[in-house]
């Protein structure tokens, strides 16, 4: 009978974090994506309004692996309140083989977490000049500390601002991070004087609103947005796309429905048929990256389904060379 693998958020704890195999691991789906014959189907989503809540179901299969995930991704933004947290989930592995369930991973969202902040690390790499030295992350969960940490793996940033709304959630966000990473990380409530002194900047937010404006923007600076990943989220001013020399995305498809990109077509700035390109193509050499150390530079991240595959399979292998979790029989 086929055995099934179950895997805990602790134990794919103890093999799998941010680190540079991780960001070759989502750095290697963004390839794929642009140069194999990868299936990935539109996000499913279910809105629980009454709850401020919403569900993502992301999958994708990558010809090469072995396995496919589907994750079940849960996002209920009131659950701080009752000291619960806002995001969790799991994912589920399967054979691409014979369509068996091979392991559950009950990461609570700790695995799109990682892909996510990694996925940060990939466009950095990719756009933002090569002396960036100082970030400014927007926004003061789980998402700022990771994506600085993942721009640390790829640029020498030395310092960092931190901006919130809630200031004292900021200062909290600031003061962990300087902490583990052993920088200088300051708080600050003045969004405009945030991105002034950035070379990288990073919004981490669900914001509904554009909380960082165009003519913030100083050239040379690149701009990741991750946190637009449905359409009545809005991170940025839709003029920056506009003005942006280069603006990539992680899924053109999906970002015309509900990234950033979306917004800006909604604002007619940009026209509904432009084609972009994907960070995948950038990756591969198809397509351009940074053009000068004055270009301004978007990535615009909405999640995808093969950043899924490809982080469940990394951790699955990880914890079979551990020996983690338990086996039950179907």
């Amino acid at each position: 009978m086929p055995k099934i693998r179950i895997l805990t958020e602790s134990e794919l704890r103890n093999v799998i974090d941010l680190d540079t195999d991780v960001i070759a691991c989502i750095e290697n789906a963004f390839l794929a994506l642009a140069t194999k014959d990868v299936r990935m189907p539109p996000i499913l989503r279910l809105d629980i309004d009454d709850y401020n809540g919403e569900v993502d179901v992301k999958t994708a299969y990558v010809p090469g692996l072995d396995s496919f995930a589907i994750k079940i991704s849960p996002g209920f933004f009131d659950n701080p309140k009752l000291g619960l947290p806002s995001v969790n989930g799991l994912m589920n592995l399967f054979s691409a083989k014979t369509g068996l369930l091979e392991a559950v991973l009950l990461d609570n969202g700790f695995l799109t977490d990682i892909r996510t902040a990694a996925a940060g690390g990939v466009a950095a790499k990719h756009l933002a000049r090569k002396d960036a030295k100082h970030a400014a992350i927007f926004g003061a969960g789980v998402q700022a500390t990771l994506q600085l940490k993942a721009l640390r793996l790829v640029r020498g940033i030395t310092s960092a601002t931190i901006w919130a709304r809630d200031m004292a959630k900021a200062e909290i966000c600031a003061a962990s991070c300087a902490n583990e990473l052993g920088i200088s990380v300051t708080a600050t409530p003045d969004g405009r004087a945030a991105a002034r002194d950035a070379d990288i900047i990073v919004t981490t937010t669900p914001a509904r609103e554009p909380v960082l404006l165009s003519d913030w923007i100083k050239p040379g600076t690149h701009i990741t947005a991750m946190g637009s990943d449905a359409e009545h989220k809005n991170e940025i001013d839709p003029a920056l796309i506009g003005r942006a020399d280069n603006y990539v995305c992680d899924s053109l498809a999906q970002c015309r429905v509900l990234g950033e990109l979306h917004h800006a077509i909604k604002a007619k700035i940009i026209a509904q048929d432009r084609i972009f390109s994907e960070l995948g193509q950038v990756i591969a050499g198809s397509a351009s990256g940074r053009l000068s150390d004055d270009a301004i530079t978007v990535a615009d991240l909405t999640g995808t389904g093969v950043q899924d595959t490809a982080i469940a399979t990394l951790a699955r292998t990880r914890c079979d060379a551990a020996k983690a979790g338990i086996e039950i029989t179907s």
